[in-house]
């Protein structure tokens, strides 16, 4: 009489096409994101003598220093808005993301401890550093607040929008930090390429100047850069400033979502190699 097996053959085999970036993990391992981001953010201002004051320093002075020579010695146009306001609303997001891309360019090599021992979702380590910076940016956005009622300036009724282009600030950020972070692993010269392509980048958006200075046959090419719709955003739908979402910001999101789905792909083909490289 013949017995019955309960023994299963099991394949293993490389998934394929979307099927390889495994994102449902990301739901399954919730909760190592929450303490992730909650190590990261005990991390930034552990033994710090102004702890999360930083997160207002930062932006603060940086205004400060661009209403000196921008809006007070080179006379900027700040379409009719006291300056400090005008970059500060632009500086809100700006710092944001480039905190977040230094923050996930080194994520994955600073926690090379981790990844050699246990597996998790490698993923996980750039959208923590990502997410973490979330609260350094509503700190910074009340004192924004603060600053709008010293000069008597009140929020739009477009401020209801503000969030989906902090969720499009989000979304860039995550996708350039994810080519970044993979990327260091292989050539760490990435860590110190970074801190130049966040300085560039930051002087072509719009944060010292009016996007209005830029000339109407080059609008849309400016505008694959996503930055700078999310800081016309920002202004737009706190204080007014601009004609409001347009094509200029579908392009926008058209290459945030490039950046962002290309980053996955790439991170995940490369993800194998980490714990040998790292």
């Amino acid at each position: 009489m013949a017995v019955k097996s309960d023994l299963k053959t099991i394949i293993i085999k490389p998934s394929t096409g979307w099927a390889a970036l495994d994102l449902k993990d990301l739901w399954i391992y919730r909760e190592l994101v929450y303490f992730m981001t909650w190590r990261d953010l005990k991390v930034r201002y552990k033994q710090t003598l102004l702890g999360a004051s930083w997160a207002v320093l930062q932006p603060f002075l940086t205004m400060v220093v661009f209403s000196i020579f921008f809006g007070g010695l080179a006379q900027v146009p700040s379409d009719n808005v006291p300056y400090p306001i005008f970059s500060f609303t632009a500086l809100l997001p700006w710092t944001l993301f480039s905190k977040a891309l230094l923050d996930a360019s080194k994520s994955l090599v600073s926690s090379s401890h981790i990844i050699t021992k246990i597996y998790f979702p490698r993923i996980i380590l750039p959208l923590a550093s990502i997410l973490a910076g979330i609260v350094d940016f509503f700190i910074a956005f009340v004192v924004l607040l603060g600053m709008m009622v010293f000069y008597k300036i009140a929020p739009t009724t477009n401020i209801w929008t503000l969030p989906l282009f902090l969720l499009l600030a989000l979304i860039t950020a995550l996708g350039v930090g994810l080519w970044l972070s993979a990327l260091n692993v292989l050539y760490r010269d990435i860590n110190y390429a970074t801190h130049f392509i966040t300085e560039f980048w930051m002087f072509v958006t719009p944060i010292a100047y009016s996007s209005t200075m830029i000339p109407d046959k080059w609008k849309m090419i400016y505008s694959l850069n996503p930055m700078a719709g999310v800081v016309n955003g920002f202004r737009w739908a706190l204080l007014g400033i601009g004609e409001g979402p347009g094509a200029d910001l579908m392009v926008s999101v058209v290459v945030a979502i490039v950046i962002l789905i290309s980053g996955l792909i790439y991170f995940k083909r490369t993800e194998r190699l980490f714990a040998d490289m790292v």
